[in-house]
């Protein structure tokens, strides 16, 4: 009992001791617990290091590294790094900075923050289509001149000299080392450069002074530059699978000799020049020459007056082919000042090939050069980076600020010479010869619309060799019509296609209208398909005797389809055969200036199911040769199913020439005042009747009109045609069945 207690009052002397310490250490009350990291409330506790990271928390993240100075050795940077460039950080000769896919480094300080490789130097931009390396702006509110921009120093020649200074930057290069190696840039993204130092010293995205040849340069953006996006002063260097958006001058610039060559550019929203080619801008005939081939191009405006393509301060020799441009008020651009440029392109030293207009505004001017040679540039339809003025495949993943819609209207002039098809959501204007040369073809797919203005200069051809594919439907036809807001007879060509089938014209002649050589020996030659077609306002005149139909064949085989075709209010025939031996089946021709369809010179082609209505002359021409009737071979046809509507003033078929051999049957006609017309003096044509070579049998004359007669042939044979009820093109007067939905104009 006493030892209990004694120990009690131990315990408790023990106790008050213990608490009498404590406080007296100011040390925690029993109830206090020890701080314990939260990682989550905004502030450092337990055994964090920093605000909710370290220790027991997830790892506190690194302060940016600031770039600036000299980078004297091999230097490589960590793409999970965050990068701050404070400053010029330059790359001195002798060493390099390799940059690793998705490093990103953001600039601030204006003119002060660039990265320059020093003549001598490399850098290595390994970036990929997902990692690009990223060269941007730290502003919470980015805009164009935000920093400098990249600046590279070659030792490849220039024609400002050897041992010049860069407009910024103060780095020296130029010399005779054609393929220096200032290293690699692939993947590369830079933005909001630019930065000023005066009126005429800016940093453009990326600068290339005497870079050599040795460098490889791809896969590079510059996207809102204060200045030019791209420049190349002199060098060697190759640029491909470039992209300039939103630049604040020129999209890319090259200048000074430069002597590399490019391909895939995609350009789009530049405030000047699309492309500025020069020279010198100090003597546009300084050595050596701004020398460039260039390829797949693509501009999209709006551009200044400066144009999608400047060849300015003497130019240079250009050889450009695929140029696609879109929203230009200027397509190539050339003030009228500069002797040196104008000299060169009167020497054909500027050359460019399949450059297409798309989207052109009011007042557009394919080109500002107003000299005498005007054939330095040739239309076609290109693709330019790959989609028109969409954004090409292989931009994919890597750039921002692309459009990815293409153009809603396009140019069709000049020239395909490889396989080329159209887009039916284009709405395609014609304004000149559009022509399919030899080993060419053009697809036109359902429901395309094109618009023709020029008269005479615009047509469609399809060169010997060469072939066509329409492929319209009875829901969407093929339409090619006049671009007028009051369209009429003779505003534009028509469709002229030239091939190698016999003809009694002889073999290599010229078409009367395009300039086409046609006529051969190729009996099923393959010109391709046509099939619901509709051509409108055709037939501009050359003169009183050459005038351009709907749609002319001249010796067209009989490989070759060709159905389903209205030609619609043309000034000339509606649709002509010139020899040859290709079928025409469910044919069209409302409104003809002259005779709704012909065909002559030997044509061995059959014919069905023809609708004709309103033709200021014949129905039907058909006739042999005009300069000698009797001409091999003899025009020679079967025809079924026809349908003349008058009213007509040289008859619903008009047997002339010499005729031919012709069998139909089938043949209806409505409001004519005269049925089969031979002229008194034609003896080759009457020869041909009294032989029994001309065979109608059954043709109806409906609703006949005053003064009719069934033939004016006066010779002994009247045997050869047969009246009878028929219903022609499958409802007599009216529209037939197969005709409904893609043709206008049947009553």
């Amino acid at each position: 009992m006493k030892k209990s207690l004694f120990k009690f009052l131990l315990s408790f002397a023990a106790m008050a001791f213990i608490v009498s310490c404590t406080s007296d250490d100011n040390g925690p009350t029993p109830d206090d617990d020890d701080p314990v990291a939260t990682c989550s409330d905004n502030i450092q506790n337990g055994d964090e290091t920093g605000v909710d990271c370290g220790g027991s928390c997830n790892a506190c993240p690194e302060p940016p590294v600031e770039l600036s100075d000299d980078v004297t050795e091999d230097t490589e940077l960590d793409a999970s790094n965050d990068y701050t460039l404070t400053g010029a950080y330059i790359v001195r000769a002798g060493a390099s900075l390799t940059i690793p896919a998705g490093t990103v480094i953001k600039a601030s300080g204006g003119t002060a923050a660039f990265i320059g490789v020093e003549r001598g130097a490399q850098i290595f931009i390994n970036g990929t289509a997902a990692a690009p390396v990223v060269m941007t702006s730290d502003a919470a509110s980015p805009a164009q001149g935000d920093w400098g921009g990249l600046v590279i120093a070659g030792d490849a020649p220039t024609n400002k000299g050897v041992d010049v200074t860069t407009e910024v930057g103060e780095l020296t290069y130029g010399g005779s080392t054609a393929d220096d190696n200032s290293g690699s840039i692939t993947y590369l993204r830079v933005e909001y450069t630019g930065a000023t130092f005066s009126n005429d010293k800016e940093f453009n995205g990326v600068s290339l002074f005497g870079v050599g040849s040795g460098t490889t340069f791809e896969y590079v953006q510059s996207y809102n530059g204060g200045d030019d996006g791209i420049e190349f002063f002199g060098g060697t260097v190759d640029g491909n699978y470039l992209v300039s958006i939103g630049s604040g001058d020129d999209s890319i610039d090259f200048a000074d000799g430069w002597t590399g060559s490019g391909s895939n550019w995609y350009i789009a929203n530049g405030a000047k020049a699309g492309i500025e080619g020069s020279n010198n801008g100090d003597n546009g005939d300084a050595t050596p020459v701004t020398t460039t081939t260039l390829s797949n191009i693509t501009v999209v405006g709006p551009t200044s007056d400066e144009g999608a393509l400047f060849f300015k301060e003497g130019g240079g020799n250009f050889t450009i082919d695929n140029f696609y441009v879109s929203n230009a008020v200027v397509g190539i651009n050339m003030t009228e000042t500069d002797a040196q440029a104008a000299t060169r392109i009167e020497a054909g030293d500027l050359a460019i090939t399949n450059i297409q207009f798309a989207d052109t505004p009011e007042g557009f001017l394919a080109t500002s050069y107003t000299g005498a040679n005007q054939s330095f540039y040739t239309e076609g339809v290109a693709t330019g980076a790959g989609n028109g003025a969409a954004s090409p495949d292989w931009a994919s993943g890597w750039t921002i600020g692309l459009d990815n819609s293409g153009s809603t209207q396009e140019n069709l002039a000049g020239e395909v010479t490889g396989d080329v098809e159209l887009d039916a959501s284009v709405e395609y204007f014609l304004t000149g010869a559009f022509i399919v040369r030899e080993g060419g073809s053009l697809t036109i797919p359902a429901g395309t619309t094109i618009k023709a203005s020029g008269g005479t200069a615009a047509f469609i051809g399809v060169e010997r060799g060469a072939q066509i594919f329409i492929n319209g439907t009875a829901a969407a036809p093929v339409v090619m019509t006049s671009s007028s807001e009051t369209p009429a007879q003779g505003d534009w060509g028509g469709l002229v296609i030239a091939g190698d089938a016999p003809t009694n014209k002889g073999v290599d002649v010229t078409t009367e209208v395009g300039e086409l050589t046609y006529g051969g020996n190729t009996a099923d030659d393959d010109s391709g398909s046509i099939t619901y077609l509709r051509v409108e306002y055709t037939g501009a005149t050359f003169s009183n005797d050459k005038e351009f139909n709907g749609v002319s064949l001249f010796g067209v085989g009989s490989g070759t389809t060709f159905e389903y075709v209205q030609s619609y209010n043309g000034g000339d025939d509606g649709i002509e055969f010139f020899g040859g031996t290709v079928n025409g089946n469910y044919l069209v021709s409302i409104g003809s200036g002259d005779d709704s369809i012909d065909f002559a010179d030997g044509w061995a082609g059959n014919g069905s199911f023809w609708y004709i209505a309103g033709g200021a002359k014949a129905g039907i021409e058909g006739s042999n040769n005009g300069d000698d009737g009797d001409a091999t071979p003899v025009t020679t046809t079967t025809l079924s199913n026809i349908t003349v509507v008058g009213p007509v003033t040289e008859g619903a078929l008009f047997f002339k020439e010499g005729g031919g051999n012709f069998t139909i049957t089938n043949f209806y006609t409505s409001g004519v005042d005269l049925g089969i017309n031979v002229t008194g003096t034609d003896a080759e044509a009457a020869a041909r009747i009294e032989a029994d070579a001309l065979s109608i049998n059954p043709i109806q004359f409906d609703a006949t009109a005053m003064g009719f007669l069934n033939t004016n042939y006066a010779g002994a044979n009247l045997d050869f045609f047969t009246v009878g009820d028929n219903d022609g093109a499958g409802a007599g007067a009216a529209q037939p069945d197969w005709a409904a939905d893609w043709t206008v104009g049947i009553e």
